[in-house]
């Protein structure tokens, strides 16, 4: 910096004007930006903050003066005397600067006749953007800063973060008196915003597989949080001043600890970017977990424990803010009659039952395990939620040196009919891992699969949620058949169902081998300990048989059931499915998932009472007499009738019910040429019923814009055929027309189009010609590219091979499809032929 002083102390000599000045003072900030990696070597939290800021002080400082020397000559006044103070806001109030952040400072000033004050101030802010300082500025009047904050809780918030840059003394003592007035300005309205505020902050950036450091859960807005309504309440400047009036030095300890590893990350997001960026993204995980210091191990990889870690700190940093803000802001909401109705809501010692929410005093004395246990396990089935008082007496729990001694409370506790709250209560307070130390090894454990959005463990427990929460009619229905043993099964199922991850092998048999030494050490009965198990081992196997398998087969089902054994087993396996699906992600479990799983639910209930049902003839035998029985039938024509009966494809028999066959097939007696519908509710899906030829080639061509998740093609009656194709989502109603015309454009046999040919190896393509005694199948697992479906179509265009069904799947970044062929075709006989067209010359 002296350097610096010295440069423009020969530019002012020299008359130079600002531009030139500011060139000097931008190259000498780029230089410093460019040191900034190396500082980070040596302090990298709180400390490179705090010595970021300094520096960019001393630019501002710089800045200011020079133009002081300008505007005053060899006149120039003690910065005391001239009314102006420049302070820093937010971030840069608090010293917590990061690198690319805006720059916040409020320039405050006294309109003094004698000073002519204005055009320094808008030359300053000029000269600063011109010098590469990126500011985010406001300007006040002393006499109107008062005024101001009571009108935008914005400015208040930022102003409660002050801190003094250079200037005038005298302004900023005035400035702390207003300060002071600002602070006890209607504190509880403020409160209230900020409380709001940080709820739908919360609710828009949740925890997830990439966190965002600033804005989300356990995130810095949290710690801001806090001092916000600490200085509110007590004036304080830091919450290390609150150390044993609101909490004792281990938590704060704690919290600091966790805070100045999120500083760490934050800084080494921006270094990393060379840009504001404050989401932990898996492209610049691998980089940043090397600047923290993380090297991969036999076990580990550096990118699991540093996500781990993080997640790790933002769960410290919010179990403690949330508790902390609950215990301070406590008195402002809590009015006389607020504790007179409570008392009359009092179900125990010291807790108060109201509105679903358990409350507690923050004084009430600790107990040890066995004591909790037992208060959680007679505490009502009502309660959905535990206020921050209950979750901090909880987190004071004492251990028993063992504690075995509590297996029989900890069994009847996962027996509770309301179980989600209870163990997300266990979970956030750290009891969770003292009951069931199984799950020591998923707690922060991240998911990099790109298909799971939370870590193991809130994924565990978020699958409990979803078993208690059924939102599907149908499942609801089955849920409410269970006894109280299959509930308990259920949901030991979710809990346990991922408890054997990062452990270097097969989670779901490391999972079930994990279970069964707790079951031993609970004493569980061998039908609860068996069932569980099964449930755990194969807990994916139902979506990946819906998702990836013709589940119409009697081979499929009957290896998918031979593994069940028991319908019972089927039944808890289809809740445990929907709600792992649930857990992940609400919109996964979509209508075609939803439809998928359903119908290989019941595609496989024959099995466990008569295996002969399962024969295609006997299904379809089974669906006719449905149709016969069915009032729209009884009422068609005779002709009508027997072009139903006539319909050429059992597939249509397996996968409809009878009213939607008859249905298709009435309407597609009046067709001639071709006839199509278009359905846009859940997701987009087309019917087309044709009798002249359809360019399928074309047409799935034509909708590469689109993911298309499954597509059947039935021989109805008369040479006339239908298809079905069933994208991944709905379109804008005014893109229907635009659908139509593909469709009608499709019918032209003459219309190509162009597709880029996917590199496909032959180890991708895997036929079996004895898929049924009907069907041939063709599944391809690859590399997902834009256009292969299509292209895969073209070919079977070119050589009329008659596709009766395909099924598209996604897999972690590959696609995996099913496409089933009728077998009197062209498929079998040119097979070679086929796959050397799809695959890649290099392949071969």
């Amino acid at each position: 910096m002296t350097d610096l002083n010295i440069k423009i102390e020969k530019l002012i000599e020299n008359k130079a004007d600002d531009f030139e000045v500011a060139k000097v003072i931008k190259r000498e900030i780029k230089e410093y930006l460019n040191s900034l990696s190396d500082i980070f070597t040596q302090s990298s939290g709180k400390d490179f903050f705090i010595k970021h800021t300094k520096t960019i002080d001393k630019f501002i400082k710089i800045i200011y003066k020079y133009l002081l020397r300008k505007h005053f000559s060899i006149y120039l006044p003690m910065s005391n005397y001239v009314p102006i103070t420049i302070v820093a806001l937010g971030s840069y109030g608090r010293e917590q600067l990061c690198v690319y952040s805006d720059i916040d400072i409020m320039l405050i000033y006294a309109d003094i006749l004698g000073y002519n004050i204005k055009p320094i101030m808008e030359e300053f802010m000029i000269l600063c953007w011109d010098s590469g300082l990126k500011l985010g500025s406001r300007v006040h009047n002393i006499n109107e800063i008062s005024q101001a904050v009571k009108t935008d809780i914005t400015i208040k918030t930022s102003i409660l973060e002050s801190r003094l840059i250079y200037g005038s003394q005298y302004l900023w003592y005035s400035f702390q008196n207003v300060l002071s007035e600002i602070r006890h300005y209607e504190p509880k309205s403020f409160l209230l915003e900020k409380l709001e505020e940080h709820k739908k902050r919360l609710i828009k950036s949740p925890l997830n597989m990439q966190p965002n450091i600033k804005d989300g859960y356990g995130g810095m807005r949290e710690s801001n949080m806090l001092f916000w309504i600490a200085n509110i309440k007590y004036g304080v400047k830091n919450s290390k001043e609150l150390i044993n009036i609101v909490f004792n030095e281990d938590e704060y300890k704690k919290y600091r600890t966790a805070l100045e590893y999120i500083f760490k990350v934050r800084n080494a997001l921006h270094l990393i970017s060379k840009k504001k960026l404050d989401i932990v993204t898996f492209d610049i995980l691998p980089e940043l977990s090397s600047w923290l210091g993380f090297k991969d191990t036999i076990r580990l990889s550096k990118e699991r424990q540093c996500m781990s870690k993080i997640l790790l700190s933002l769960h410290n940093i919010h179990n403690f803010t949330a508790v902390i803000t609950k215990k301070i802001t406590r008195s402002f909401f809590i009015g006389n009659n607020n504790i007179s109705m409570l008392k009359k809501q009092r179900i125990g010692d010291a807790l108060y039952l109201c509105d679903n929410t358990l409350y507690t005093t923050f004084k009430k004395v600790s107990k040890n395990i066995d004591s909790l246990l037992k208060e959680l396990i007679y505490l009502p089935n009502t309660i959905n939620k535990f206020d921050q008082s209950y979750k901090y007496f909880v987190s004071k729990t004492i251990y028993n040196k063992k504690i075995s001694s509590s297996n029989s409370l900890i069994v009847l506790l996962l027996q509770k009919e309301n179980l989600y709250p209870i163990l997300k209560l266990l979970y956030n307070t750290g009891v969770l891992i003292q009951i069931i130390p199984t799950f020591k090894k998923i707690i922060n454990q991240p998911q990099f699969d790109s298909y799971h959005k939370h870590p193991v463990d809130i994924h565990s427990i978020k699958t409990l949620y979803h078993i208690e929460n059924i939102k599907n009619d149908f499942l609801i229905n089955l849920y409410n058949s269970l006894s109280k043993e299959q509930v308990f099964i259920l949901k030991l199922s979710a809990l346990f169902h991922d408890c054997g991850k990062g452990r270097g092998k097969d989670h779901h048999i490391v999972g079930q081998n994990l279970f069964k030494k707790f079951a031993k050490s609970m004493n569980l009965n061998s039908k609860v300990t068996n069932l569980t198990s099964l449930l755990i081992r194969y807990h994916n196997i139902m979506s990946k048989v819906a998702n990836t398998e013709d589940i119409y087969s009697q081979s499929t089902i009957l290896a998918f059931t031979g593994i069940l054994k028991t319908k019972e087993a089927l039944d808890l396996l289809f809740l445990l499915t929907y709600a792992d699906i649930n857990s992940v992600d609400r919109r996964l479990y979509n209508s075609s998932t939803g439809l998928l799983l359903k119908e290989l639910y019941l595609q496989s209930l024959p099995a466990f009472d008569n295996k002969e049902l399962l024969k295609i003839s006997s299904r379809r035998v089974a669906k006719e007499n449905a149709i016969k029985k069915h009032k729209l039938f009884l009422n068609s024509s005779k002709r009508e009738q027997r072009n139903i009966l006539n319909i050429k494809s059992n597939q249509m028999f397996l996968k409809y019910k009878a009213q939607d066959i008859i249905e298709i097939a009435l309407r597609a007696n009046k067709i001639e040429d071709y006839g199509f519908r278009i359905f846009n509710e859940d997701n987009l899906k087309i019917r087309i019923t044709r009798v002249i030829s359809l360019n399928l080639g074309y047409l799935l061509g034509r909708f590469n814009f689109l993911n298309i998740t499954s597509m059947g093609i039935y021989r109805l009656f008369n040479n006339k055929k239908f298809f079905e194709i069933t994208f991944d989502k709905k379109i804008d109603d005014e893109d229907i027309l635009f659908i139509e015309d593909i469709i009608k454009s499709s019918f032209d046999m003459d219309k190509k189009i162009r597709i880029k040919k996917p590199k496909i190896l032959e180890k991708d393509i895997t036929i079996d010609c004895n898929h049924t005694e009907d069907l041939a199948s063709f599944k391809i697992f690859t590399k997902d590219q834009k256009g292969l479906f299509s292209y895969v179509a073209k070919i079977f265009d070119e050589f009329n091979i008659e596709i009766t069904s395909a099924k598209i799947g996604l897999v972690r970044g590959y696609a995996n499809d099913l496409i089933l062929i009728e077998k009197d075709g062209n498929f079998c006989v040119n097979k070679k032929e086929i796959i050397n067209n799809l695959i890649d010359e290099d392949s071969i």
